[in-house]
């Protein structure tokens, strides 16, 4: 097995992270002091979000240059140290790659912009009006309105599928396909681990640039881009000839790893494995599913029926796009939550502040940051209440800044904070240490098979074996109501409760859960 097959990927949102110049803002030195944390909590690699130069239109997925670090964060020194202190304490580093768009300031797109002769002008994706002189076509933005801008100067539109600031690539042209590659190369060469590939489903478009035909199912209270079905402007078949050639770079250096970022149904993500495929298209419907035992399992089974020979699983539950955990499902079931994500097989990513049970942070109208709340305000689309610092201890501003941070604090951090939570050996954090240390403990968990046992209304229960290391069952109560659950075969002992108590405690028929209880056994001796 390699590294990312049995190792925890902990995801890192810089800005967030920890601040050590008082800027109010995290950067790398930041994340440098933290990492004797993270070697304690146990994780094996860190993904870092964008780091790279970018006037922030999107905090830094608007890359005005590729392969440097923004001053915000540091250098490419601190990078580089960074780099080598990961690595000393076994901890693997991933970095983000933007492969669909760049900054509207990239050098290549004030180039392409200047003239319709310059030699970067095909390096973007221009259009002319329609004949009815409006835009090219139907495709919406991700964050609201249309995907093209006018640029007068020109008299075209360029296509942006985020903010307008960010003008989409077009990897119809070897050009852009070149230059692209080369960012890989330049990362692996510096000692990079891997990446998660941002924006993976859009970077193939339609040639004909046909509409998108409207989605049914659409009702005003969701996202407008989900009004119109992508099928023209994403998830192409496209992508997976600009996947391959992704891998074949990755395959040239030792034990890297490719994650995508695909928002798509089961049976498209599995299109996206296999030798010329990443090796992890990130599996986020745990984020998406309801907190049912039933509609739980009803995922696990179909997850497992639909990867391919080889595939190696994997599992999300939070995120800097999508409202966290605990806020979710509530503070008592995303301790259950933690046990479902760390005992699953298959290679499980961690959002940095879950292991404590931060929770969305209400954001003031003029402390609003995130250009998608801007976009479609009062809609509860912004990304900022899940984005807010990381809770160190209880101190001013939670340790994360001596100033005021770029985002504001919640309002729990005295109590819900890493130095509280390290010296309780019941909290949010001792359950993720304690988790995270049986998994690696443990084959069974850490690489063996997924079998579901049972599943009624409220319980979830399944077992990991990995033949001659043995099995664990593991139960999960869903629901806040007790629950008893009516095991057969061979008595068992409980390794660790959600509640970090009943260690060693004998089950013979009957296993007896508390409301928002989960549990993992061992066959007793």
């Amino acid at each position: 097995m390699t590294w990312w097959q049995r190792g925890i990927i902990y995801q890192i949102y810089p800005r967030s992270f920890m601040d050590s110049n008082g800027d109010g803002t995290g950067d790398l030195p930041g994340i440098i002091s933290r990492l004797d944390y993270l070697e304690w909590l146990g994780v094996d690699a860190i993904w870092i979000s964008p780091i790279f130069p970018s006037p922030m239109a999107d905090f830094g997925y608007d890359v005005s240059d590729y392969t440097s670090i923004d001053p915000l964060f540091g250098t490419l020194d601190d990078f580089d140290r960074l780099l080598a202190d990961a690595h000393r304490r076994g901890l693997r580093v991933l970095l983000d790659y933007v492969p669909n768009h760049t900054s509207d300031r990239h050098p290549w797109f004030l180039e392409s912009r200047s003239s319709r002769d310059n030699p970067r002008r095909d390096w973007y994706i221009w259009r002319d009006p329609s004949r009815g002189g409006g835009v090219p076509n139907n495709w919406l933005s991700a964050f609201g309105g249309s995907a093209w801008e006018w640029d007068a100067a020109i008299g075209q539109y360029y296509l942006h599928t985020y903010v307008k600031e960010q003008p989409d690539l077009n990897w119809t042209n070897p050009e852009v396909e070149a230059a692209m590659l080369d960012v890989l190369r330049f990362w692996f060469d510096r000692g990079v681990d891997g990446f998660r590939i941002d924006a993976l489903r859009q970077v193939g478009k339609d040639p004909a640039f046909r509409d998108n035909p409207p989605n049914p199912d659409w009702t005003p209270d969701q996202r407008p881009y989900n009004s119109l079905l992508p099928v023209y402007s994403a998830d192409r078949p496209e992508n997976l000839e600009v996947v391959r050639r992704f891998r074949e770079v990755a395959d040239a250096y030792p034990d890297r790893v490719l994650i995508g970022e695909l928002w798509v149904p089961i049976e498209r993500l599995m299109v996206y494995y296999g030798v010329r495929g990443v090796h992890l298209p990130f599996n986020f419907h745990l984020i998406t599913t309801p907190w049912k035992a039933r509609a739980v399992s009803a995922l696990i089974d179909q997850y497992e029926s639909a990867l391919p020979s080889g595939a190696w699983p994997n599992w999300v539950l939070g995120n800097h796009d999508r409202s966290r955990v605990g806020s979710r499902v509530g503070p008592a079931r995303a301790r259950v939550a933690a046990m479902l994500l760390l005992t699953l097989r298959g290679t499980p990513t961690l959002y940095n502040g879950d292991e404590i049970g931060m929770q969305d942070v209400s954001i003031p109208p003029d402390a609003v940051r995130d250009p998608f709340e801007r976009n479609v305000p009062g809609r509860g689309f912004g990304r900022d209440p899940e984005r807010t610092p990381m809770q160190w201890d209880a101190g001013p501003h939670a340790g994360f800044s001596a100033e005021t941070p770029w985002l504001p604090i919640a309002d729990d951090y005295r109590t819900v904070n890493v130095a509280v939570e390290r010296a309780d050996p019941r909290s949010m954090l001792s359950l993720h240490r304690a988790l995270i240390g049986l998994r690696r403990a443990t084959p069974a968990l850490a690489v063996g098979s997924y079998r579901s046992i049972y599943t009624d209304d409220d319980l979830l229960v399944y077992e990991r074996e990995a033949g001659a290391y043995g099995r664990r069952e593991v139960a999960l109560n869903l629901s806040g109501r007790p629950r008893v659950y009516r095991r057969s075969g061979a008595p068992a002992r409980i390794l660790i409760s959600t509640h970090l108590d009943r260690r060693d405690e004998r089950v013979a028929g009957a296993l007896a859960l508390r409301a928002d209880e989960g549990v993992v056994l061992e066959p007793a001796r």
